[in-house]
């Protein structure tokens, strides 16, 4: 068996297949399009799609992103199986999303800003210390929801209550997740109605593209703040701005956009209040060795493989 791995990662697997590091921004060369694994990170659709036409004998994409959306969108046969990197990335973004609540609550951007310009900012001092405003500088007694739990929510679910947050999420269903109260998205507007913090870990689908509108934001209270590492589709960037504009939104980050890199000319990059970090939430996936080697051993005993999507 041999497996294509990228040249943006350093891995270590112990499989005994042949491994062959391949360049992502180029087409695969014709003496390795024999091989039944491909491992994708940090690939360009174009060449995914490239890959999908000319590698005849491929079993496997195993992507390392949490979410597979580029890979299945790349047009592999219905005889190739696709299993994405869910759970490589639990760690680093619920320390990113953490990060980026923290950030936009306590207001780091305006004192980030008051320093670049040598200026000890008197006004933010009287309004954090104000009783009338003391609980918007604060994780202790907000409810936060995060909207999409899975694993990443589950680890960073518990991070937020620690600090004093009532957590609860949304989903598909409703139930019971790692010891947090978990309501159906048909439910949501409800839920929203006494949300202060909004986290969204959604993946890019057709039924969450462009979820995050003016109703959806409208239907937090205001000077809720807004939160995403999930995807960029997700949102309705014009309602997201108009929000933050409005004051309906007190602040907002996120580690992801409809167009990645966003472009310069972009309007958000001048949101009021608004923090953007480069997609870097999960940019280092944990234990993807581990996961390769057990899903080509999976694949060759024809075991159902980890994380499957495709």
């Amino acid at each position: 068996m041999k497996i294509l791995i990228p040249n943006t990662i350093e891995l270590r697997l112990s499989t005994d297949a042949e491994v062959v590091i391949y360049d992502v921004h180029a087409e695969i060369p014709s003496e390795h399009r024999d091989a039944e694994v491909l491992v994708s990170w940090h690939n360009s659709p174009r060449y995914l799609q490239d890959a999908a036409r000319t590698l005849p004998r491929l079993r496997l994409v195993q992507a390392l992103a949490s979410g597979a959306d580029v890979v299945l969108a790349a047009g592999f046969g219905d005889d190739v199986r696709i299993c994405s990197g869910r759970s490589l990335h639990d760690g680093p973004v619920a320390e990113h999303a953490l990060t980026l609540v923290l950030g936009a609550v306590r207001r780091l951007d305006r004192l980030h800003e008051a320093q670049r310009s040598h200026r000890w900012d008197e006004d933010f001092i009287s309004a954090q210390a104000a009783p009338a405003t003391h609980d918007l500088y604060t994780l202790a007694g907000s409810t936060v929801t995060i909207w999409g739990f899975g694993s990443i929510a589950s680890r960073l679910a518990p991070m937020l209550r620690m600090l004093g947050a009532d957590v609860r999420g949304i989903a598909r269903t409703a139930g019971i997740r790692s010891g947090f109260e978990v309501h159906a998205d048909t439910d949501a507007s409800a839920v929203l109605a006494d949300t202060d913090v909004l986290i969204s870990v959604l993946p890019a689908t057709d039924e969450t593209a462009d979820l995050f509108d003016a109703a959806v934001f409208g239907a937090l209270p205001q000077g809720a703040v807004f939160v995403n590492v999930g995807r960029g589709a997700t949102v309705d960037e014009d309602a997201l701005r108009d929000a933050l504009e409005s004051g309906q939104l007190r602040a907002a980050a996120v580690d992801v956009t409809k167009t990645e890199p966003l472009p310069p000319e972009s309007p958000l990059w001048d949101a009021p209040n608004l923090v953007i970090t480069p997609h870097v939430a999960g940019n280092r996936p944990v234990g993807a060795g581990a996961l390769i080697d057990e899903n080509v051993a999976r694949l060759r005993d024809g075991r159902e493989l980890i994380n499957r999507v495709g």
